[in-house]
């Protein structure tokens, strides 16, 4: 949108749908042993990709991170928790 705002759209939770603008932030350090003064200005966000548990079969990933807000597995298969938790190098 711009240098010092976002625009984003909220994806899970209670406000799913709603539109959001991230503003940039300047930060100072408090620490009294710089002889200096400094800001740093940054968007408070994180990049993150997301793929299926079908899409990550055959890849080795050094994160693997699984994301399930309702239950989405049987108690008699136990293939797709193998595919969707066990992708990490070990």
């Amino acid at each position: 949108m711009g240098k010092f705002v976002l625009k984003g759209r909220v994806i899970s939770g209670s406000n799913i749908g709603e539109k959001v603008f991230i503003p940039r932030l300047s930060l100072t350090p408090s620490d009294n042993r710089i002889p200096f003064k400094f800001k740093r200005r940054q968007f408070p966000i994180c990049v993150s990709f997301a793929m299926t548990i079908n899409k990550s079969q055959g890849q080795s990933l050094e994160h693997v991170g699984v994301y399930l807000p309702s239950p989405v597995f049987h108690m008699d298969s136990c293939t797709s928790q193998y595919h969707g938790l066990l992708r990490g190098v070990v």
